[in-house]
């Protein structure tokens, strides 16, 4: 079947140095951010740098050498930064007990199988072999729960910090000009990008490696164990997810249905008392929660790819090159994000606010077609040109030109979602603008045409993920599924950076307003801001579409290690499974949109109270008191995030355990279905109706400007269908990606335990 070209040393040598040459490339994005000064005396600007570090002011502002204004940034960004910097180690304290408890849990359910017995055991895949003993895996699948959840903690905290430390410095950009403020925040997310995904190719691989040494030739058992790091990192993501949205919606709601909505006074208004939480919040959710998110995707979709091929003709033949496949090509993708990143930082200027979504999406574009090329010298330098993939038992002979195919047809996957995703939520094309256009006659109307907007949203995208299965299944069976997935996620540096700069330009206008900052800083800001929820929204499209991909990769592991030989729905212990897993999503989803509503009423109460209690506050004479509101945020996020965290760890380990492994099969596949179309719909509701209200705010065309201005009725028709979207965008539609990917990653950890001792309820009757 031939050799890879490139030797296991190679191998060996190239992936740690794409992750290091990624923590790098971070480090310089953010030496150049912090050149941009939060202190009065270098608020002049200096003289070195493209893009805006000194070659000339676009665009001189009024009041741009203000001393007081670069001192109210600096204490409003501190502010923000402690709000979240408390809350995310609030959460961690709760998340932690959690963390160990379930560690525990996987050591006694894995080494209960063989009676806790260190002898060497029959292989799972090959009775003739001899395979280390269930102790090992229970062991070893314990400590790569814990290094995956502690990467994902560190991926969200380390993401949330530069986000706080580079939204101030945005702003502070904005006076000179659109696309110096763009850069700021495009570089800060790059920062985050490349450290998420450096981090998390660097620790796996070092984890693969230690446990080498023990497992020797055994990769079978290696790789099952190595499975601990997705489901550590997806663990950790679901409730940095549902926290931290419950979070940032409670504190968006309060504020907009009070501010905006009953006291006519602007976003972002200092006078109003939730604003700091609010963007405390931004931070917290789609920051620290996404980054957990994507980096949990990764973990889980290198994590399938391994384990099916550690019984394939790699693991078998020992081929650690061809083995290493899923992380070579991460390992491309750092390099292709890193030069598409500098399209978007030296390569072009932007001089004006219609050219901010465009050079976003050009970095999709780029990269997703610089990817292709880096996939095709992966697959040929790295496979065997032809090789055998395990399929439901037998082995199925693939050519390397097939498995490139299959990573391809992934990475293109990606890109015609987030383009269906960018025109069903931005404001340039008619779905966003026909929304608007139904403000006219009230919130009623506004919210249909959204909820009707977000169905229709989902056709493109599941038609993408269908074809990407077919194709990729067709070729490389679950394998192929697999690598499609890590397809997607390849340029996930990419992704993140730009989902990352949403949060950071909203933060940045919210300081300008807080500020004072004049009516044309807000603009700029906002512009960016606008083109932020379209790439949040985008963000989300890949997150979601990897997830499904990524989801049946480890569905078809779990059946093959539970030894299924079919998923049949004509029998009633799979339907029973299907039709339950089918309505867990809706289950999941009212419990985190009621979370957000009881913590939104108590925030509105909050604030109206202090609005008719504190004497001047109206006026601006009387300060807000802001901590009150951070702590009613807090304190509903962390109570309100733990029912659905369990609801989803839970229910994988119940059915397993009473009702066997073809139910749970069948909840598996059920909470797939529904969940992917369920999560495309309510995050593009809620993107279309937030654009839909910036639309009528920024009033830039004829359209716009007959709907508008503020505080007219078809805006405030807007903000309500906004504060709907909110949490539909930001809570349960982005967490819904994370229960189908967290289940399938469960199930195919604690499959060992399930095949052996599950099903116990079909056992006694």
């Amino acid at each position: 079947m031939g050799a890879a070209l490139l030797p296991d040393l190679g191998a060996e040598i190239v992936i740690p140095v794409c992750a290091v040459i990624g923590i790098v490339f971070s480090l310089v994005q953010w030496y150049i951010v912090s050149n941009v000064k939060l202190t009065p005396e270098s608020s002049s600007p200096s003289n070195n740098g493209k893009n805006g570090y000194g070659d000339y002011l676009i665009e001189e502002e009024e009041g741009i050498n203000d001393q007081n204004v670069v001192v109210k940034c600096a204490e409003i960004q501190n502010a923000i930064s402690e709000g979240a910097t408390s809350f995310l180690f609030t959460e961690y304290q709760y998340v932690g007990i959690f963390m160990i408890a379930f560690a525990i849990l996987i050591f006694l359910f894995l080494g209960s199988v063989e009676g806790f017995s260190t002898k060497s055991q029959p292989c799972t895949y090959n009775k003739e072999k001899l395979c280390k003993p269930a102790l090992a895996t229970a062991i070893f699948s314990t400590v790569s729960f814990l290094l995956g959840a502690v990467t994902s903690v560190v991926s969200g905290f380390l993401g949330m910090k530069i986000a706080t430390y580079a939204n101030a410095r945005t702003t502070l950009e904005a006076r000179k000009g659109v696309g110096k403020a763009f850069i700021v925040a495009f570089r800060s997310g790059a920062v985050m990008g490349f450290l998420l995904a450096a981090n998390g190719l660097l620790v796996l691989y070092i984890a693969i490696n230690l446990f080498k040494l023990y497992y020797g030739d055994d990769w079978e058992g290696l790789f099952e164990a190595i499975t601990g790091y997705g489901l550590g990192g997806s663990s950790m993501a679901l409730f940095g997810r549902v926290g931290g949205g419950i979070y940032t919606k409670a504190a968006d709601v309060g504020a907009d249905l009070v501010g905006k909505v009953e006291r006519n006074i602007p976003e972002d208004d200092p006078r109003n008392p939730a604003v700091i939480a609010d963007n405390v919040g931004d931070n917290v959710g789609d920051i620290a929660g996404m980054g957990s998110d994507l980096f949990g995707s990764y973990a889980e979709a290198s994590c399938a790819a391994l384990v099916v091929a550690s019984i394939s003709s790699f693991g078998i033949n020992h081929e650690f090159t061809a083995m290493l496949y899923p992380l070579l090509i991460s390992s491309m993708g750092i390099l292709i994000c890193l030069i598409t990143t500098l399209f978007a930082t030296d390569f072009f200027e932007i001089k004006a606010v219609k050219e901010i979504e465009p050079a976003l999406k050009n970095q999709l574009i780029i990269s997703t077609a610089l990817m292709t090329v880096g996939i095709a010298i992966v697959t040929w330098t790295c496979l065997p040109s032809s090789f055998t993939i395990f399929n439901f038992g037998a082995q199925k002979v693939v050519k390397n030109w097939e498995l490139f195919l299959c990573v391809a047809v992934g990475l293109w996957a990606g890109l015609i979602i987030g383009f269906v995703t960018e025109y069903y939520t931005s404001n340039a094309y008619s779905p966003v603008q026909d929304v608007a256009d139904s403000c006219r006659t009230g919130a009623a109307t506004n919210v249909i045409f959204g909820l009707a907007l977000g169905y229709k949203s989902v056709i493109i995208p599941i038609f993408a993920i269908a074809i990407a299965i077919f194709v990729s299944f067709s070729f490389a069976a679950m394998y192929g599924i697999a690598v499609a997935a890590l397809g997607m996620l390849s340029t996930i540096a990419t992704g993140l950076a730009i989902d990352a700069y949403g949060p950071i330009s909203d933060n940045a206008g919210g300081i300008a307003e807080m500020a004072g900052m004049s009516h044309r800083i807000r603009e700029r800001t906002d512009a960016l801001d606008a083109a932020g929820n379209t790439t949040a929204a985008i963000g989300k499209g890949f997150a979601i579409g990897s997830a499904a991909l990524v989801s049946l990769a480890l569905f078809g592991a779990f059946v093959s290690r539970a030894a299924i030989t079919t998923v049949d729905v004509l029998t009633p212990q799979v339907f029973i499974g299907l039709i339950v897993g089918a309505m867990l999503p809706y289950w999941f989803s009212a419990m985190t949109m009621k979370s957000v509503g009881s913590a939104a009423l108590k925030m509105v109460e909050e604030v109206r109270r202090q609005f008719n209690t504190i004497p001047g506050l109206m006026e601006g004479t009387a300060k807000p008191d802001y901590a009150t509101c951070v702590k009613i945020s807090t304190d509903a996020s962390i109570k309100e995030m733990i029912p659905p965290g369990a609801l989803v760890m839970l229910t994988p380990l119940i059915v397993g355990i009473f009702f066997g492994v073809e139910t749970l099969s069948g909840v598996l596949a059920g909470a797939l279905v529904s969940g992917v179309q369920i999560a495309i719909s309510a995050s593009n509701t809620g993107g279309a109706w937030d654009n839909a209200k910036k639309y009528i705010e920024a009033g830039a065309s004829e359209h716009a400007r007959t709907l508008g201005p503020k505080g007219s009725d078809p805006h405030k028709a807007a903000v309500i269908g906004d504060t709907i979207g909110d949490p539909l965008k930001d809570t349960s539609g982005p967490s819904l990606n994370i229960l189908i990917k967290l289940m399938a990653v469960e199930s195919l950890v604690f499959a060992p335990f399930f095949a052996t001792h599950g099903g116990l309820l079909f056992k006694i009757f």
